[in-house]
């Protein structure tokens, strides 16, 4: 859990879509000059084999991986109403108003505010006591091999515990849930990977704000407004530290909240 004013959507580059190869024209039929015939030898009378074709694919966007990339412009658009899943609001910074409402979709929550710097989890050069005076070595949820997370290698977002305000849980989001999330004309995935303060919003791990081009680090980093984030209910990474399989679905995610209704 961080300590500092908290709050709570390339990475690889994504394979492309496959495209559906447009069917090859048949040839205009050639005038056949008639010659004498040649000797016809045996051999030649056995059928020749045909190399059938292999059936052209159609673009799935439900395929890992292959996913259309979505922009930040069509994210937001997405996001630009608000159904309230939270029943109050949340505090960017302590001490400050509480501004910040959890919206929800049938596939999605979403919540706009800033972007500080949770620089918890196993130590390493960039995050530890002497970088972070609020610095903890531990995370809400570990990854595979019991661990805490690195925040300066797996890119996660902060949810707020649970509280009468909001309950992430109630909504299929937990621990290696995916995120998307959206700063300026950037689109980054991560994954859910700490809880923070119960009253507080807006927060993301080292390597996410270092993805989203935000200056993270612990002490002066950060961003004070325009990030947006978004979670995808009931969805899941295993293992939570797979940076390339939060990517992939990431994209594949993102498509189908953009492209569906819900």
């Amino acid at each position: 859990m961080a300590g500092v004013a908290l709050l709570a959507p390339s990475a690889p580059p994504a394979a492309p879509q496959p495209r559906t190869e447009p069917v090859a024209r048949r040839a205009d039929p050639v005038a056949v000059h008639r010659a004498a015939p040649a000797p016809i030898h045996r051999a030649a009378l056995a059928p020749t084999p045909v190399r059938r074709a292999a059936p052209a694919r159609r673009a799935d966007r439900g395929a890992p991986g292959r996913a259309e990339s979505v922009t930040a412009a069509e994210l937001l658009a997405r996001v630009s109403a608000c159904t309230p899943v939270s029943r109050g609001r949340y505090r960017k910074d302590q001490g400050s108003r509480a501004t910040v409402t959890v919206c929800g979709t049938r596939d999605a929550v979403f919540w706009k505010a800033d972007l500080d710097i949770d620089c918890d989890g196993r130590p390493g050069r960039r995050c530890n006591a002497r970088t972070d005076p609020y610095f903890s070595a531990s995370t809400a949820f570990a990854q595979s091999d019991g661990r805490p997370l690195s925040a300066e290698k797996t890119p996660y977002v902060v949810v707020p515990a649970p509280s009468t305000v909001w309950n992430h849980r109630a909504y299929g989001v937990r621990g290696g849930s995916v995120a998307a999330m959206v700063y300026r004309d950037r689109v980054r995935y991560a994954v859910v990977g700490d809880t923070g303060p119960a009253g507080i919003i807006g927060e993301a791990s080292y390597a996410a704000a270092e993805s989203l081009g935000i200056d993270p680090d612990p002490r002066t980093g950060g961003a004070s407004s325009g990030v947006t984030y978004i979670v995808f209910r009931n969805s899941k990474v295993t293992p939570i530290e797979d940076r390339g399989a939060a990517v992939a679905e990431g994209k594949r995610l993102a498509r189908e909240f953009v492209d569906g209704d819900g």
